[in-house]
């Protein structure tokens, strides 16, 4: 039904909210009851002087009765009814809903937005307590001291001929041990209660070049013009605040060189007139145009922020060495997941290039295009295995592409149901 068809709706939906009778409001703007009540049924047109006038009995702008909801809440409520798989005539009645019940729509749509906020909550307070290190150290060393505290206690109280001297050594362990474990237990409560700033501090050198590269937007013109200055590089990394450890430093300068190598194999600009001339972004046919390595070809279409591309790079272990996420997919922070099957399906197989379709459930079903390859990144030697690393770029799809392979960001927080490849239960199913 078209919006404006929808005025008598919403005149009666306001009209109930302002606890207004029907003959009331019809004797306030000087017409029949019978003839409001055709308005509100939508079998009467209306405009002008009246419209004009029921808008000021009701205390609300005409346009609140003549476009109704705004277009953002119709499309909030599309999207949520796309989420649970409603389709058909149901789904086409947003705009109808909307404006029948401005109230209920508001709840609806707010209330899908905390579900998105509050999932990506959980995604990352679950890999957080399943990866981070400090956590983990600091789990060990409860557990470690608790476990002392309890041998030593078990010895004082079931040794009966305890010598004296013995007996006193045991009872400054205890004190030291239960001194170090509050103070451990302390720290632990300190970290979670830290603030917003130091909550998103990095705990780990790769963290560390995230929120570098982050800061820089993934760009750096210097190295786009200066090329594999190793003096730039270093000065740079020198200079970033976000480089704490020795070890982050280190890695950076490794993405920095690799940018700037790619940079002098392949320039945005030529990438871009590229673009311009195929009239799309399909990589193998930039790789034949250009006549550039295809991992170069996607690590350089990452760099484009017009393109809003992600990017994930591997080693021959399987562990993530980089990764540029992606407003719509969750690029895993630590171990191997679904997202990632393309990335490895083609390690071992260098010149391999592989493309799917995926949207990650739990999220507003973006899909993306995966292109995924893998190269050696060693001379070759004799009876010596190369080193190789695979690149996945993410590319958004069109809207109203084909649907692609749902998977889920992680185990934790997949709804997917009898997942074969399912490795732990999910939270958010029934039951767990």
């Amino acid at each position: 039904m078209a919006r404006e068809a929808l005025t008598g709706s919403r005149i009666r939906e306001r009209r109930v909210m302002a606890g207004l009778k029907q003959a009331d409001l019809a004797r306030e703007i000087g017409i029949s009851a019978s003839y409001l009540n055709l308005i509100e049924h939508n079998r009467r047109r209306i405009g002008g002087k009246l419209l004009l006038n029921i808008a000021a009995s009701l205390e609300v702008e005409p346009q609140a009765l003549t476009e109704g909801a705004e277009a953002a809440l119709i499309a909030s409520l599309r999207e949520a009814a796309d989420q649970a798989g409603l389709s058909g005539p149901e789904a086409d009645r947003a705009d109808e809903f909307a404006g029948r019940f401005p109230g209920w729509a508001d709840v609806l749509a707010g209330t899908r937005k905390r579900v998105v906020a509050l999932e990506q909550t959980v995604e990352a307070l679950t890999d957080r307590l399943a990866h981070d290190p400090h956590l983990a150290a600091s789990m060990h060393e409860l557990l470690s001291t608790a476990a002392a505290i309890r041998s030593t206690a078990a010895i004082l109280a079931e040794t009966e001929t305890l010598q004296p001297e013995w007996r006193d050594r045991f009872h400054a362990n205890i004190h030291e041990d239960s001194r170090r474990l509050s103070d451990s237990a302390q720290a632990l409560v300190s970290y979670f209660d830290s603030n917003d700033d130091a909550a998103d501090a990095a705990s780990s050198p790769q963290e560390e070049v995230e929120a570098f590269l982050s800061a820089h937007d993934f760009s750096f013109d210097v190295l786009e013009r200066d090329g594999t200055d190793d003096r730039v590089i270093a000065d740079m990394v020198e200079q970033a605040p976000e480089l704490v450890s020795q070890a982050a430093r280190h890695i950076a300068g490794v993405v920095l060189r690799q940018v700037a190598e790619d940079a002098a194999r392949l320039s945005l600009t030529r990438l871009r007139s590229a673009i311009a001339d195929t009239g799309n972004t399909d990589p193998l046919a930039l790789a034949a145009a250009l006549r550039c390595p295809m991992p170069c070809l996607l690590r350089r279409l990452a760099a484009l922020p017009e393109l809003g591309a992600g990017l994930v790079v591997c080693d021959r272990s399987g562990t993530v060495i980089f990764r540029k996420s992606v407003e719509g997919f969750t690029v895993p922070r630590h171990g191997s997941c679904c997202p990632l099957w393309p990335l490895f399906a083609v390690l071992g197989q260098p010149g391999l290039v592989v493309t799917s379709r995926v949207n990650q459930l739990g999220r507003a079903q973006a899909q993306f295009e995966c292109f995924a390859t893998c190269e050696a990144i060693s001379s070759a030697q004799y009876n010596t295995p190369p080193l190789v690393q695979s690149v996945m770029l993410l590319l958004p799809a069109d809207a109203g592409a084909a649907s692609g392979m749902e998977v889920g960001s992680t185990c934790r927080v997949c709804p997917q149901d009898n997942c074969r490849a399912r490795r732990e239960p999910s939270i958010l199913s029934a039951g767990v």
